[in-house]
C-alpha cells in the first residue's frame, strides 16, 4: 500500500494541514492510517477534537526505533499510509522517507519556504542515492492566493519548478483549511454557518487527492516498465 510522507526542513510550511486535507479526502473512499511522527504532535491533537471519518485512524510514532515497524503495520491494515514528519533532519525522518512511495514537500510562496523546499528535495535525493533507488518527491504550493500572483510569487514559483517536480494543484489559503485545526474532522464535517468557502475548499482538496493518485499510479507504471 502506498506510503506518503510530508516533509519540510522549515516549520509552518503547511505539512500538517496538507496531510489532514489529503488524509480526510482519501478516507472518503479508502482506508487511511496517519502516523504523527512530529514531536509537536499537531496531527494527534487534531484527531482528538471531533470524530474522525470511519476509514481514518491516527497513531503517534514511538520514534526512530519503531517507525519502520509502525509503517509496516499500517501498510498491512490500510490502503494508504500518511506520515507527518518533523521539520528537521533526523534518523526518524530518514527512515520514513526511505520507506515512502511519495514525499510531499509543502511550500509557501515566500523565499524562506522555497529555500527550505529545495533543501528538502536535496536531502531526499541524497537518501535515494544511499538506498540505491529514486524516492519520488513533489513540491506542493500551499497557503497560496487564489487571485493573480505577484511578481515575487511568480519568481519563486519559477525557481521551484526548476528545482524539481511541482504539483499542478495548489492548496490555496482558505479559512476552511485553517479551521480544521480548531474544529477537527474533515472539510465535510465543518459547519457552513461557522466557516465560509467550504465547497471551494472541497473542490481544491479533491483535485489535490486526484493528483496524488495520478502521481502514484505513474510511479508504479514506470517501475513496471
Amino acid at each position: 500500500m502506498p506510503v506518503i510522507s510530508f516533509a519540510s526542513s522549515k516549520g509552518g510550511a503547511g505539512k500538517t494541514t496538507s496531510a489532514i486535507v489529503l488524509g480526510t479526502e482519501l478516507a472518503e473512499g479508502a482506508s487511511v492510517i496517519m502516523i504523527d511522527a512530529d514531536p509537536a504532535q499537531r496531527l494527534l491533537r487534531w484527531s482528538t477534537l471531533s470524530p474522525l471519518p470511519p476509514n481514518l485512524h491516527v497513531v503517534a510514532s514511538g520514534g526512530e526505533r519503531t517507525i519502520q515497524t509502525e509503517i509496516d503495520d499500517a501498510k498491512s491494515r490500510a490502503a494508504f499510509v500518511l506520515i507527518d514528519l518533523e521539520g528537521s533532519a533526523s534518523r526518524l525522518t530518514s527512515f520514513a522517507i526511505a520507506e515512502s512511495d511519495l514525499v510531499i514537500i509543502p511550500s509557501g510562496e515566500e523565499q524562506q519556504d522555497a529555500d527550505a523546499a529545495i533543501d528538502t528535495l536535496a536531502e531526499i535525493k541524497m537518501e535515494g542515492r544511499a538506498r540505491r533507488r529514486e524516492i519520488p518527491a513533489a513540491i506542493l504550493l500551499a497557503r497560496t492566493a487564489a487571485a493573480v500572483k505577484s511578481k515575487l510569487e511568480k519568481h519563486i514559483s519559477t525557481e521551484l519548478h526548476k528545482a524539481g517536480r511541482i504539483f499542478k494543484t495548489e492548496l490555496h489559503r482558505r479559512t476552511a483549511f485553517s479551521s480544521l485545526h480548531n474544529a477537527g474532522g474533515g472539510l465535510r464535517q465543518l459547519n457552513p454557518e461557522d466557516v465560509s468557502g467550504i465547497d471551494k475548499a472541497i473542490l481544491n482538496a479533491e483535485a489535490f487527492a486526484a493528483e496524488v493518485i495520478e502521481i502514484l499510479e505513474g510511479n508504479y507504471d514506470a517501475q513496471a516498465s
